[in-house]
């Protein structure tokens, strides 16, 4: 199916290129900004707070985009989101030309990259609500699991897979190259989304904006299961933050990588990606949509727990390998659901409220996390400070397990 999709769909052919180019940028930014502030501090707090602005974006913006997806063309969107990270991304470089690190006083360049990734991560906000409302326009309904499927494994391919360890190279010839690769990744994929070709959407007429919001809140509020999906991915994504958000410490001081071992750790998670964005269509098929969200949930606490009982890079590589998979079975199986629930002139609004409360809560885990660190180091000493986060988020995501064993059910398809 998927192959036929990459065949027969031209349009489909462009976001998925479009989608990878743009991910294997974020790849390399996403090793390249913590990177980056380590060199500045070594504070967990401090290093913390560019997750946290990177991730802020879900909590204020994700309302008011959804409104602003439903009221125009979405593919313009997408492009000019692009094309603004293109030129923010440039600031960075410029930033760093002007004052390479280390610097006497991180205060300012934290303040900076802060900035600067809130700013990323507001267009972001814009562009992925777009996108998710765009492919159900671009595939038919009955082929949603397989192209999610595939464009997942894509974008893991080119942003965990070739981007972190590709970070770890640019990084070595020069700090701001990274950044000036990501930049062009960004103007790039903002003109394959140019080629696309979509059949005109007649956008409902416009009302207040408060109305129009208050259509999308009303709508999942009278779904359960897509509201409970919402609350269950917002507790796991605060888990996820509050633990990864260290790792680039953990990786140095406990694990005693350097930035192209950590991009090569990073590369191991995202096979677990590709292989779940792959393996998620058949495996859904097989035990069913709910079953798979089940098996997601143990495999991101099993992951977690692993992560913080060891000292051995292998280890951290295969548990970062399996909660990249489980992360992409739930992914496939709750993002599908929804593309084929939701009225298309409701999508981007519903979509929003969703990930308000899926992806509103990783700025609050990454900032948690990065306390929680500074917090326990005095007591337990830094390394037992720096495993706290990956054993507290096990419990924590074993709970949330439980819990949606319990709530958890979802239509299943035909097999």
């Amino acid at each position: 199916m998927s192959l036929t999709l990459l065949r027969e769909n031209r349009n489909y052919r462009w976001l998925v290129t479009a989608s990878g180019i743009s991910n294997l940028g974020d790849g390399v930014s996403a090793l390249a900004f913590p990177w980056l502030a380590s060199l500045v501090t070594r504070d967990p707090v401090l290093i913390s707070l560019t997750a946290v602005a990177t991730r802020l974006p879900w909590l204020l913006f994700t309302l008011p985009a959804g409104v602003i997806t439903d009221r125009i063309d979405r593919r313009r969107l997408m492009i000019r989101a692009d094309l603004f990270r293109a030129v923010l991304t440039l600031g960075i470089v410029a930033m760093v030309l002007a004052a390479p690190p280390p610097v006497g006083e991180p205060g300012w360049m934290i303040a900076g990259l802060c900035a600067v990734a809130f700013l990323l991560g507001a267009a972001e906000v814009l562009r992925d609500n777009a996108a998710q409302t765009v492919l159900p326009a671009v595939v038919a309904h009955d082929a949603l699991e397989a192209a999610n499927g595939q464009l997942w494994s894509i974008e893991r391919i080119a942003g965990h897979f070739i981007g972190p360890p590709l970070a770890g190279v640019l990084i070595a010839l020069a700090l701001p190259v990274p950044f000036g690769f990501d930049a062009l990744t960004f103007a790039g994929a903002a003109g394959l989304v140019w080629l696309m070709v979509i059949p005109a959407r007649t956008a409902p007429a416009r009302r207040a904006f408060g109305t129009e919001l208050a259509e999308g809140l009303h709508w999942i509020w009278r779904h359960a299961m897509i509201w409970r999906l919402a609350i269950l991915l917002g507790v796991l994504n605060a888990c996820a933050m509050a633990s990864l958000t260290m790792l680039v410490l953990f990786s140095q001081e406990v694990l005693g990588l350097g930035p192209v071992g950590h991009g090569i750790l990073l590369t191991a998670g995202a096979a677990g990606g590709v292989l779940g964005g792959l393996l998620a269509p058949w495996l859904t098929a097989r035990v069913g949509a709910t079953r798979s969200l089940w098996m997601a949930m143990a495999i991101f606490a099993l992951a977690y727990g692993a992560i913080g009982l060891t000292s051995a890079p292998l280890v951290v590589g295969i548990a970062l390998f399996a909660e990249a998979m489980g992360g992409m079975l739930w992914n496939v199986v709750t993002v599908s659901y929804r593309q084929r629930s939701i009225p298309d002139a409701l999508l981007g609004r519903v979509n929003s409220v969703y990930r308000f409360f899926g992806w509103g809560m990783m700025p609050l885990g990454a900032l948690a996390g990065g306390a929680a660190v500074a917090w326990l180091e005095p007591s337990m000493g830094r390394e037992a400070a720096l495993r706290a986060p990956y054993l507290g988020v096990s419990v924590i995501v074993l709970g949330a397990g439980l819990i949606g064993a319990a709530i958890l059910r979802l239509p299943e398809r035909p097999r």
